[in-house]
């Protein structure tokens, strides 16, 4: 009688699953995927053990909407999470709480940015102070919210007396706001990253049963700024060309919105104590602040294989479910713009590498459109689980493994809503009521299509313009391209709403249902 070997046995088993989150990453900075000057040695060795998805999109931007829709499997068009604060409606299930359901005891390290839903809570309760809450369901084994006061206080135990606030991110010898790829006067094995990626391998090290556990990192998420050697291990004239008009001024001629959201973007955002608007940054600058985000992406990258060879060296890597990706991604100079948001594909195009031991496919790339949205449906049949409400996602389960996807979406999808609850600056703006400050966008391999509740549409050429600085919408030529995407958009959402009960009917021998 043949003994299995290690590799089936851990297999027989009921997997543990990691699901990991970078903020901010965009996903073309892989070397996995041809980009010419990051290199991501971590991703990619993943990425050879599993499938690496090419044309992976947010479903929203930007934190808080994003992640609803990565850990609801809804659009933002069903989970109405439309902005940082918007609270996540109770009634959605999620991925934690289906984890739970299937036995689990899904635990967090990091955020969620999961604003509670009010109705539920006392109005003097704290939580109703910020956006940055807990996802229901999870565990926090160590919460990392954008204060970063967990890691500072660890800081402080290794020896760093002045680590009481953020200005730990200001670069030895540079003043407040100042663009530096000087090192902070904390090392590469005490960034943010490596604090949060030590407690999640300390905790692998108490587990005796199957686990899940989201480890959520907060970097490349700015500040821009990274310890040696990541901090100047690029130079600011490397990478691509940015994709973008001649001028800023160019670019906010080419919609009311860019005219409305590029002046009011803040440098503090971006470079810590730094102050004004992100137009008076010039290309110099933009140059500089990108050379800075690689070396932030090199540092995670280097956190995460640390977490690969601790988790072989625990045994498990084997039995373990790694599913890496971003909540969106980051404009990063694209069109004289930093941060997220918008309709550019630089805010949306994000990494995903799904590896599970247990599928037949290793180092296969996917080229369909796949969606954030999708990944709580394939968690779900990946644990034999089913959602308690209806999703928007797909699983993925058949890409991940090489079997017939059927038939599998041809465009991706996605949302901004620019809203300004507690402001009013958006609304007052353009004369608009919050209902009508969104967008949505529809992008296949030819076209992308942007439609405005309320202001002008626009579509680019993605062939003959991938850069997105030609907009066709007003083009006699290309009128019925545009109506043909328009009606490709409206009945996309038209098949995506909420379909929960619509696909139950009472009858005589009770109900009957329809499983899609």
């Amino acid at each position: 009688m043949r003994v299995p070997t290690s590799t089936e046995a851990a297999l027989s088993r009921r997997p543990n699953v990691l699901l990991i989150t970078a903020d901010q990453w965009r996903g073309d900075c892989l070397s996995a995927v041809g980009h010419p000057t990051v290199r991501t040695p971590g991703v990619d060795a993943l990425a050879g053990e599993g499938v690496l998805f090419r044309n992976h999109y947010a479903g929203a931007a930007p934190c808080s909407p994003a992640r609803a829709t990565l850990y609801t499997g809804l659009y933002q068009m069903n989970h109405r999470v439309c902005r940082n604060g918007s609270p996540l409606d109770r009634r959605f299930d999620n991925l934690a709480l289906m984890a739970r359901r299937a036995g689990y005891d899904p635990t967090l390290f990091g955020y969620t940015d999961t604003a509670p839903d009010p109705r539920a809570l006392d109005a003097r309760d704290p939580h109703l102070t910020s956006y940055e809450g807990l996802l229901p369901g999870f565990t926090a084994r160590q919460l990392l919210p954008e204060h970063e006061k967990q890691w500072l206080s660890w800081l402080r135990s290794r020896g760093h007396a002045d680590a009481v606030n953020r200005d730990m991110h200001i670069p030895a010898g540079a003043q407040a706001g100042e663009i530096s790829a000087g090192s902070p006067a904390y090392s590469k094995d005490e960034t943010q990253t490596a604090f949060l990626a030590g407690e999640f391998i300390r905790w692998l090290g108490e587990q005796e049963d199957a686990w899940f556990a989201h480890v959520s990192f907060l970097r490349p998420h700015p500040p821009f700024s990274v310890p040696e050697p990541y901090g100047a291990m690029f130079r600011p004239g490397d990478g691509p060309a940015f994709a973008r008009a001649s001028s800023a001024e160019a670019e906010m001629e080419a919609h009311p919105y860019l005219a409305y959201a590029m002046p009011r973007s803040g440098k503090g955002s971006f470079i810590y104590g730094a102050r004004g608007p992100v137009n008076d940054w010039d290309a110099d600058d933009f140059a500089a602040i990108r050379a800075i985000y690689y070396g932030m992406i090199a540092e995670v990258d280097a956190q995460l294989g640390r977490i690969w060879q601790a988790l072989k060296d625990a045994g498990t890597w084997d039995d373990t479910i790694v599913i890496f990706t971003s909540d969106h991604a980051e404009m990063m100079g694209d069109h004289w713009m930093l941060g997220k948001g918008g309709f550019f594909d630089g805010s949306y195009h994000i990494p995903l590498v799904i590896r599970d031991p247990r599928a037949g496919q290793k180092g296969a790339t996917v080229s369909q459109f796949t969606s954030a949205a999708d990944i709580f449906p394939t968690l779900c049949e990946t644990l034999g689980m089913s959602a308690q409400n209806g999703l928007d996602g797909g699983s993925l389960r058949a890409l991940v493994d090489g079997t017939d996807a059927g038939q599998w979406r041809d465009a991706a999808f996605w949302e901004f809503d620019f809203r300004e609850i507690a402001s009013g600056d958006a609304e007052a703006h353009f004369g608009l009521r919050p209902n009508q400050c969104n967008l949505a966008v529809i992008r296949d391999e030819q076209f992308k299509y942007v439609h405005f509740s309320a202001l002008p549409p626009l579509l680019f050429d993605l062939k003959a313009d991938p850069t997105e600085l030609r907009n066709l919408a007003a083009d006699p030529a290309h009128a019925g391209m545009r109506l043909a995407y328009a009606e490709k958009l409206l009945s996309l959402r038209a098949r995506h709403l909420d379909q929960t009960l619509a696909y139950t009917e009472l009858t005589e021998k009770g109900p009957v249902s329809y499983r899609p």
